[in-house]
C-alpha cells in the first residue's frame, strides 16, 4: 500500500493531543504538558536516527515539511542531516567567537552581574577596568587596554602577562585586582562557549609560577593616620573651619565611621530623639545593619545642619551628597599629600587600646568590622549599645580637650621623687 504523504491540515495539528505523522518520517509531537513539537525520524545506513524541528509555537506546518525535506534531500545523498545542521552550528559558534572580543565578553560580564554587586561604586571599579576614564582633565586608559580588541578565543597567558607585568611590581595590590577581574571574565566566556581550554588568568597551578606574590614585593602602606594625642590639636583646628565638608570630616570622625558611610548618612537613618544612626545593610561594607551611638557633639553638629532634603551633607548637585573628595581635599588641606579620612578610623582603634579598658571585640563593633569567632558574636548581640555609648562619648571627650601647652605635661624629677 502507498504510503501517505501530508496528512495533517493546520485543523489537526491545533487538535492533536497525542504523537501524529504527516508522513514520511515528518511526525508531531505531543507532550504530556501538551506543548508541540517537530520530529523527522528517519533511518541511515541501517541505524534509526531523528532530529528535531523545531516547536509548533514558531514552526509551522508548511515550514516543518520544508526542513522535513531538505532533510530528505540530505539523506538521499548518505548525509546525516542532524550532524549536518549541528556541524553549521558549531562554524557558527566559533564565527561569533572570533567577533566577540574581551572587550565584548567583559561588558556582558559587568551586565550581568552589576544587579548582584552591593553598591554603583564597586560597578564603576570594575568598569574602569575594561574602560578609559576621566578624572579631570586627565583621561586614564583601561588596565585591560592591550587584549580589549583581541578576539576572547585568542587570550592566552603570554597576553594576560603582558597585561599585568607592567603594572605588577609598581601596584601589586591594583594588578592582582586586574588578574582577577580577567580570570572571571574569561571563565564566562568559556561558560558562553565564546573560549575553550584552561583560564590563563589562573592563579595557583598556573600565574603564580611566574609573577611573585603581591605579599612579597612591597610592604602594606597604611593610611596616614593622624596619631592619638595630636586630636585635640586637629580638631581645634578643624572646628575653625566653616562650611558642610569641615562638619562633615567631624562627623566621620567621631562616629568612627568610614567616608562613604559617613556623606552618604540621610535624615531617615538619623533617630534624634534615641541618639541614634542606623545604617542600612545595603551602605554597610559588610552588608550588615549597623547602628552607632550619637555622642553630644555629633548631636550639636547636626542640629547646625539644615535639615532639608534626603542627605545629612547634601552636595552642590540636587538629591546627591556631598562627595568625598571634599573630605579628602579638605584633609589634604590640613595635614598634606598624604593624609586620608579612612586613617581616623586607626587613630580611633588605637586611643581605644591604648588609652582605654574597653573591650577589643567592643571596638571592633564600633568600627563595623566583622566579629572573628563564637565568644566574640556572642558579644555582638545587642551590639552592646549602653556600653558603646559611653566608648563613643569618651571619644568625644578624647577629641574636644585642648591641646595642651608647651612645657603643661613636663612633671620635674624632683616632684615625680617627692
Amino acid at each position: 500500500m502507498k504510503r501517505q504523504i501530508n496528512r495533517l491540515t493546520t485543523a489537526k495539528v491545533r487538535s492533536a493531543t497525542k504523537d501524529v505523522c504527516d508522513g514520511y518520517g515528518l511526525w508531531l509531537q505531543v507532550s504530556s504538558f501538551n506543548t508541540k513539537s517537530w520530529l523527522l525520524r528517519f533511518r541511515l545506513d541501517g541505524k534509526d536516527d531523528s532530529m528535531g524541528l523545531g516547536p509548533l509555537n514558531t514552526t509551522s506546518l508548511a515550514k516543518a515539511r520544508e526542513r522535513a525535506q531538505k532533510a530528505r534531500d540530505l539523506l538521499a545523498e548518505g548525509i546525516n542531516p542532524r550532524e549536518a545542521r549541528d556541524a553549521v552550528r558549531r562554524q557558527k559558534k566559533v564565527e561569533a567567537a572570533k567577533a566577540m572580543t574581551f572587550k565584548d565578553c567583559a561588558d556582558a560580564y559587568v551586565a550581568a552581574n552589576r544587579g548582584g554587586w552591593k553598591n554603583d561604586k564597586h560597578a564603576a571599579q570594575w568598569a574602569a577596568t575594561f574602560n578609559e576614564t576621566k578624572r579631570g582633565k586627565h583621561v586614564f586608559p583601561a588596565a585591560t587596554a592591550v587584549i580589549n580588541d583581541l578576539p576572547v578565543s585568542a587570550i592566552d597567558t603570554g597576553l594576560v602577562r603582558k597585561v599585568l607585568e607592567p603594572i605588577w611590581y609598581e601596584t601589586p595590590e591594583t594588578a592582582s585586582r586586574v588578574r582577577g577581574r580577567i580570570e572571571r571574565v574569561l571563565a564566562w566566556a568559556t561558560v558562553a562557549e565564546y573560549r575553550t581550554g584552561d583560564n590563563p588568568a589562573r592563579w595557583t597551578g598556573h600565574l603564580k609560577e611566574l609573577l611573585p606574590p603581591k605579599t612579597k614585593l612591597a610592604a602594606v602602606v597604611h593610611d596616614d593616620a593622624v596619631p592619638y594625642r595630636d586630636m585635640s590639636a586637629f580638631m581645634a583646628a578643624l572646628r575653625a573651619k566653616k562650611g558642610a565638608s569641615a562638619r562633615a570630616l567631624e562627623f566621620a570622625i567621631l562616629t568612627a565611621a568610614r567616608t562613604g558611610e559617613a556623606i552618604g548618612a540621610k535624615w531617615a537613618e538619623i533617630d534624634l530623639d534615641a541618639k541614634l544612626w542606623t545604617i542600612p545593610a545595603g551602605r554597610m561594607k559588610a552588608a550588615r545593619e549597623h547602628r552607632v551611638p550619637l555622642s553630644d557633639r555629633v548631636l550639636a553638629i547636626l542640629e547646625t545642619l539644615p535639615g532639608e532634603g534626603e542627605y545629612v551633607f547634601a552636595g552642590a548637585r540636587e538629591s546627591k551628597p556631598l562627595s568625598n573628595m571634599a573630605l579628602l581635599e579638605l584633609m589634604r588641606g590640613m595635614r598634606g599629600k598624604g593624609a586620608t579620612v579612612h586613617g581616623f578610623r586607626s587613630t580611633f582603634r588605637d586611643w581605644a587600646a591604648e588609652q582605654t579598658s574597653y573591650p577589643h571585640e567592643m571596638c571592633e563593633i564600633a568600627l563595623a568590622h566583622a566579629v572573628g569567632n563564637k565568644v566574640e558574636a556572642a558579644y555582638r548581640r545587642g551590639d552592646m549599645m549602653e556600653k558603646r555609648r559611653r566608648l563613643m562619648a569618651d571619644w568625644a571627650a578624647h577629641c574636644e580637650k585642648q591641646p595642651a601647652t608647651k612645657g603643661e605635661n613636663i612633671v620635674s624629677i624632683r616632684e615625680m621623687t617627692a
